[in-house]
């Protein structure tokens, strides 16, 4: 009897690239974007434009990227944003942005722990919300989120424009804490 092993997930914050962490982010990215999810990109840009992006990304103060593995290879990636630091009247609220698995890596759970990653770091750095949108054609992402208890509060009629053609898009909250226990 032959037996297989199951493949090797994690979910990490992404602190420095190591070994092939740039070209596989770079790789999952790239295959997010064809398969219609490449929160915004519509079209992969050329790999020097990429690699600056995420390079760029990890230099921020107020960004903290995630990553998913898959057999130890990056295959999806979420950030934490936090509000600018000028920004006082939002501060107990941080932003879900840039959130993908690539196709070739979904039916793991690897997007419900990236989120649930997220969130939690959220939570720890004192945020009481945190907030996304979505194009509404999104149907999994809008499962996914909303079995995770984030509400919808509105829809924008003209959130993106994809092939020419305007689609909405919707914006969800959750919160994370007592608004008192917010630490922000």
């Amino acid at each position: 009897m032959t037996g297989t092993t199951a493949p090797q997930t994690a979910v990490e914050r992404l602190e420095a690239f190591t070994g092939t962490d740039l070209e596989d982010l770079c790789d999952a990215t790239e295959d997010a974007i064809e398969a219609g999810g490449g929160f915004g990109w519509l079209a992969a840009p050329p790999r020097h434009i990429m690699e600056a992006y995420w390079r760029g990304v990890m230099l921020v103060p107020e960004r903290q990227v995630f990553v998913a593995r898959l057999d130890h290879t990056i295959c999806g990636s979420a950030q934490l944003a936090r509000p600018p630091r000028n920004n006082e009247a939002q501060s107990f609220a941080a932003q879900l942005t840039s959130n993908f698995i690539a196709p070739w890596a979904r039916g793991h759970g690897l997007a419900k722990r990236i989120v649930v990653a997220v969130e939690e770091a959220a939570r720890a750095a004192g945020f009481a919300i945190l907030n996304l949108d979505v194009r509404a054609t999104q149907e999994a992402a809008i499962q996914l989120y909303e079995s995770l208890g984030y509400r919808r509060w509105g829809t924008h009629p003209e959130y993106a424009r994809v092939a020419g053609v305007v689609l909405p898009g919707h914006f969800y909250y959750k919160r994370l804490a007592d608004e008192d226990a917010a630490t922000r």
